[in-house]
């Protein structure tokens, strides 16, 4: 049988499709690309704003649309909040929860009561992945509780599960061996690494200790050549916390540190515990640690009560940090949090062309940023051919997260592949 996969949503669910993956062809089923037809479909959804819940139904539909023969499955986050919507969804045949994703594949032969004989493939073959940056989800769940949040009640109820770092190190010689340089540790609260590992009440007691423990560990692995991190919580960076990460020199200085608003009321309403000068601090911190690192972030437009002096202190403030990089959301209530009770919400025009005004702003930095790169020599992991402005580019990223080009012709020239770190003389940078 022919299984194919859409992943949406977080780098936490690319790791679980890429495993739910393994399940599937271990049982004999053929992987394929989700714009062929599939026998099954299946669609790891998101949940994070309505927009995502839109994502998620919308796709569900278009796999069944693609083939009505096929057995269509919803898993994830959206499972955990709409599955009311779903059981009355004639496009949907089945759904399971976060919780039910590491035995996925079990689970659905049981209940389709499908044989090996059925879900075997003449010649299966698996599809080739990236095999240049591999996602490990090394923690799981989430106790902050932020007023717009669903992502608490949806990911194990606040309780927090981090790997053990035994298991953590045996999956990275794994995917070292299978030829991946780069490896993104990711997590629900990645900051929340080790808590539950000890009596400590909270990740900021910890000074990040257990996660720089493992981070170093798989540092010492043979093959991996650069390590990112997933989204950090602000209050994780303290001085001692980066001068102990610029230590460990295959730390890519790529910080995605979580923001919302750079408004201290919005940030109070958000029940985020830092201030926007707090938030400042920790950037100056990265930045005295690491050279030029790229510092990107989540900003939530129109969240209930935000003013237009609000938005303004906020949109006044990312340009201050001058970030590399900026993921902008307009508010979106979600059913059973505290902010979608709140009175004051904002007029969806309002969020809409706060987003845009941000949105267009994001450009400029995007642009600000790379353009520091051209001229200079920088170590790429290419990844892939693609067709730019009428040219064929090999196109990878720096250690920063920068996308930058070279001319086919010309990577061809002087042997520079896919899947390997070359140093270059940058002439195009892709925003």
């Amino acid at each position: 049988m022919k299984v194919a996969f859409l992943t949406l949503g977080c780098k936490v669910n690319f790791y679980e499709t890429e495993q739910m993956m393994e399940q599937f062809q271990s049982l004999g089923f053929d992987v394929v690309d989700f714009q062929e037809k599939a026998d099954v479909y299946i669609v790891n959804t998101c949940t994070v704003t309505n927009m995502a819940d839109r994502k998620s139904r919308q796709m569900l539909h278009r796999a069944k649309k693609k083939n009505p023969d096929s057995l269509v499955v919803a898993v994830g986050c959206y499972v955990e909040s709409g599955e009311a919507k779903l059981e009355e969804d004639s496009a949907v045949d089945a759904f399971f929860s976060n919780r039910e994703k590491e035995h996925m594949a079990e689970r659905f032969v049981e209940q389709f009561h499908l044989t090996p004989k059925e879900t075997q493939t003449m010649g299966s073959r698996h599809v080739e992945h990236e095999r240049t940056r591999a996602y490990l989800k090394i923690q799981d769940g989430c106790n902050q509780f932020c007023t717009y949040c669903m992502i608490p009640y949806v990911r194990g109820k606040g309780k927090l599960v981090s790997m053990p770092e035994d298991e953590v190190i045996s999956h990275v010689e794994l995917l070292a061996k299978q030829g991946y340089k780069e490896v993104v540790l990711t997590g629900i609260h990645l900051s929340s690494y080790g808590v539950d590992f000890s009596d400590a009440l909270n990740f900021v007691s910890l000074e990040g200790k257990p996660l720089l423990a493992v981070i170093s560990k798989v540092a010492e692995i043979e093959g991996v050549e650069r390590i990112r991190l997933g989204s950090l919580e602000p209050r994780i960076i303290t001085e001692s916390f980066a001068k102990e990460l610029s230590a460990i020199k295959k730390v890519c200085p790529h910080f995605h540190l979580s923001l919302q608003s750079g408004c201290d009321t919005v940030l109070k309403r958000m029940n985020r515990h830092y201030t926007s000068a707090e938030y400042k601090e920790k950037v100056e911190i990265l930045r005295k640690y690491f050279d030029y690192p790229a510092i990107t972030t989540d900003v939530i437009t129109g969240f209930p009560g935000e003013t237009e002096e609000e938005f303004l202190i906020t949109r006044n403030f990312l340009r201050e940090i001058a970030f590399s990089d900026l993921h902008i959301f307009p508010y979106s209530p979600r059913r059973g949090t505290r902010a979608a009770a709140m009175t004051d919400q904002v007029d969806p025009q309002v969020k809409k062309h706060r987003s845009d005004l941000l949105i267009q702003d994001t450009k400029e930095y995007q642009k600000n940023y790379a353009d520091a790169f051209v001229s200079k020599r920088e170590k790429v992991l290419f990844e892939e051919v693609v067709s730019h402005e009428g040219k064929e580019f090999l196109i990878g990223h720096n250690e920063r997260y920068v996308k930058i080009g070279v001319l086919a012709s010309e990577a061809a020239e002087k042997g520079y592949v896919e899947n390997e770190i070359h140093e270059v003389f940058v002439e195009h940078v892709l925003v």
